[in-house]
C-alpha cells in the first residue's frame, strides 16, 4: 500500500512541473488547481499511513521479539526432495550400530627361544629369562541384526581375539562371544552372551537396489572416540578389484569411513541397512574420500550361517573353473566387447556339466544381473545359495541362450585327516588337513587342487614364528611336493641339516619361507 502511494505522489509531482509551464496551463488555471488539490490530499493520506506503520511497529517492540517457527525436520520420501537434517534418521539407526572391542594376552618370547642351536648350546636351559606377557586390543565397530543380541561386524576386528564386548550408544557393555568368523568375507558373527536381553535390531536393506548417487550415512566407531556418522553419496556399485581381501565385490561410498569404523552400518535413507564398512583406500591412513563397503547381501548369507549354527560359510559350487574374458578372449569369439566370464574346464558329473556347459561358453549373467567379471559371478552365486536354481544367460558357440543350473555343496571326495603337526618339526604347532574339493571351494581355488590346508595356527608354535596362517595351503617341502597330510608329516618328521624351505599358497600368491638354524627369510615366489 505505501509503495503504490508513493509512486503515485512521485508521478503527480513530475507531471505538475510540466502542467505548470506549458502554455496550456496558463490558459487553464482552474486545471492546474485540481491537480494541487488532489496533490495536497495524497501527501496527507501518505502521512496519515506513515504514522499508522509507527505505531503498529512501536506496539510489536514493546511486545517483545518475534517467535520463529521452528524448521521441521524429516527424512525425504524420494531422491527429489531436499533434505536439511539426518537426526531422525540417526535417532532411529544409532541404537543399532554398537562399539566392538576386543583383547587377548599374547607372550613376548626371543625369536631365538626353542631354537635347536641355543638349546644345545645352553645345555637346554633358556638365556633369554622369563617370558613377557601383555594386552592385544583391537577396536571397531558392528551392527545388531537380531532382537536376541546377534551382531555383524567384520572378521579383522575380532580375528585372534579371546574377549570380545559391544558397547551400545547410551554407554551400556556386554561381553560376547564369536559364533563364526568367515575369513573370505572378511565378516563375522557375535552373540551377546546375557540371556534375556533385548536389543533393536537394524532392518536388512537389499543392496542390489542400490545406485550410484543415493545419499548414504556411515555410523561406526573411529579411532576410538565413539560412535560418529558421516554422510556421502554411494560412488560405485560392483566394485571389484581392489586388493583388499579374497571377497572382491564392494559398495564405494566418498562417506568418511577411518580406523575403527570396520564393521559399522552403512544406511540408505530409509534406514536400512545396505553395506558393512570395511575398508578405505589410502596412502595416508586416514579419509581420502575412497571407502568400501561389503554389500548387505553378502552378510545376509554369512548372518544365516551364523544362526544356523554352522562353523562356516557353506558356498555353492557349479562345477566349472571361470576367467575373465580379456579384448583377445572377446575378439576371438566374435565378441564386439570384453564381457561376462569365459568357461575354462567343466567338471564331470558336476551342475555345470549336467546343465549342458562346455569350455569355451561365456557367461554373460545370473538372474538378470550382469556379470563382469569372475568375482562378480561368485558374488551372485554366494547370495544364492546352496539349493537354489541360477538362471545363467550364456554365449554358446556364438548363440545366447539361458540354462539353469541347481547349485549344490561341493562334495568331500578327500577324507580330510585333520591333525595337528609335532611342535618340534619346521610346521609344528599348526592343525592340518587333506585339501578337499569343499575346501578348495572354501579357499577360491580348484575343486581339483591337491595339497595340505592348515586349519590353524597355536599364535606361541614354530610354525606362527615362521609366519604360517590359517588358510594356507602346504605346496611343497625342500621341492618335494605334498599331496596329502601324511606326505606332509613324513617330510617334516625328518631330521633336514640343510635346513628347510616351506612353499605356501595364500590366496593367489606363493610365498616361501626358509628356515636354518638362526637364519629366516620369507618372500612371494
Amino acid at each position: 500500500m505505501f509503495a503504490r502511494i508513493a509512486i503515485l505522489i512521485l508521478s503527480l509531482v513530475l507531471i505538475m512541473p510540466a502542467a505548470r509551464f506549458s502554455p496550456a496551463a496558463h490558459a487553464e488555471n482552474t486545471l492546474a488547481d485540481e491537480f494541487r488539490k488532489t496533490l495536497d490530499d495524497l501527501l496527507d493520506r501518505g502521512k496519515n499511513a506513515i504514522e499508522k506503520g509507527r505505531d503498529a511497529l512501536d506496539g510489536q517492540k514493546s511486545a517483545g521479539p518475534m517467535k520463529e517457527l521452528e524448521p521441521q525436520r524429516r527424512v525425504p520420501q524420494s531422491r527429489e526432495q531436499v533434505n536439511f537434517s539426518f537426526a531422525p534418521l540417526v535417532r532411529q539407526v544409532a541404537p543399532s550400530v554398537v562399539n566392538v572391542y576386543a583383547a587377548r594376552r599374547v607372550v613376548q618370547r626371543s625369536p631365538f627361544e626353542g631354537d635347536p642351536f641355543f638349546e644345545r648350546f645352553f645345555g637346554g636351559k633358556s638365556p633369554f629369562g622369563r617370558p613377557q606377557e601383555r594386552t592385544q586390543q583391537s577396536l571397531g565397530s558392528g551392527v545388531i541384526v537380531s532382537e536376541d543380541g546377534v551382531v555383524i561386524t567384520n572378521n579383522h576386528v575380532i580375528n585372534g581375539m579371546e574377549e570380545v564386548k559391544i558397547a551400545l550408544n547410551d554407554g551400556s557393555e556386554y561381553e560376547c562371544d564369536i559364533v563364526l568368523k568367515d575369513e573370505k568375507s572378511d565378516l563375522a558373527v557375535l552373540k551377546v552372551k546375557e540371556p534375556g536381553s533385548k536389543f533393536q535390531p537394524i532392518t536388512l536393506g537389499n543392496s542390489d537396489n542400490v545406485e550410484v548417487g543415493d545419499l548414504v550415512l556411515a555410523i561406526g566407531n573411529p579411532f576410538g572416540v565413539g560412535q560418529t556418522v558421516t554422510s556421502g553419496i554411494v560412488s560405485a556399485v560392483a566394485r571389484s578389484r581392489v586388493g583388499i581381501n579374497d571377497f572382491d565385490f564392494f559398495i564405494q561410498t566418498d562417506a568418511a569411513i577411518n580406523p575403527g569404523n570396520s564393521g559399522g552400518a552403512l544406511i540408505d535413507m530409509q534406514g536400512r541397512l545396505i553395506g558393512i564398512n570395511t575398508a578405505i583406500y589410502s596412502r595416508s591412513g586416514g579419509s581420502n574420500g575412497i571407502g568400501f563397503a561389503i554389500p548387505a547381501n553378502m552378510a545376509k548369507v554369512v548372518i544365516r550361517s551364523g544362526l544356523s549354527g554352522s562353523a562356516s560359510v557353506e558356498r555353492p559350487w557349479i562345477g566349472a573353473d571361470f576367467q575373465d574374458v580379456t579384448a583377445d578372449i572377446a575378439e576371438s569369439l566374435g565378441m564386439r566387447r570384453p564381457q561376462g566370464v569365459l568357461v575354462s574346464t567343466v567338471y564331470p558329473d558336476g551342475p555345470a556339466e549336467r546343465a549342458g556347459l562346455k569350455p569355451g561358453d561365456v557367461l554373460l549373467g545370473v538372474n538378470n544381473n550382469i556379470i563382469t567379471n569372475v568375482d562378480a559371478l561368485g558374488y551372485r552365486l554366494d547370495t544364492l545359495g546352496i539349493g537354489n536354481t541360477a538362471e545363467i544367460t550364456v554365449i554358446s558357440s556364438r548363440k545366447r541362450k539361458t540354462v539353469k543350473i541347481k547349485l549344490e555343496k561341493a562334495p568331500e571326495t578327500v577324507p580330510r585327516k585333520q591333525t595337528r603337526l609335532d611342535d618340534k618339526t619346521v610346521l609344528g604347532g599348526a592343525t592340518v588337513a587333506n585339501l578337499s574339493p569343499a575346501v578348495a571351494q572354501e579357499l577360491g581355488m580348484s575343486p581339483n587342487a591337491n595339497g595340505v590346508v592348515v586349519l590353524d595356527v597355536d599364535r606361541r608354535s614354530r610354525a606362527a614364528a615362521n609366519g604360517v596362517r590359517p588358510g594356507d595351503v602346504v605346496r611343497a617341502i625342500n621341492g618335494n611336493e605334498v599331496k596329502d597330510v601324511s606326505d606332509l608329516e613324513q617330510m617334516t618328521g625328518k631330521d633336514s641339516r640343510r635346513g628347510w624351505q616351506v612353499q605356501l599358497q595364500r590366496g593367489n600368491r606363493l610365498i616361501v619361507f626358509e628356515r636354518n638354524g638362526n637364519f629366516f627369510r620369507q618372500y612371494v615366489q
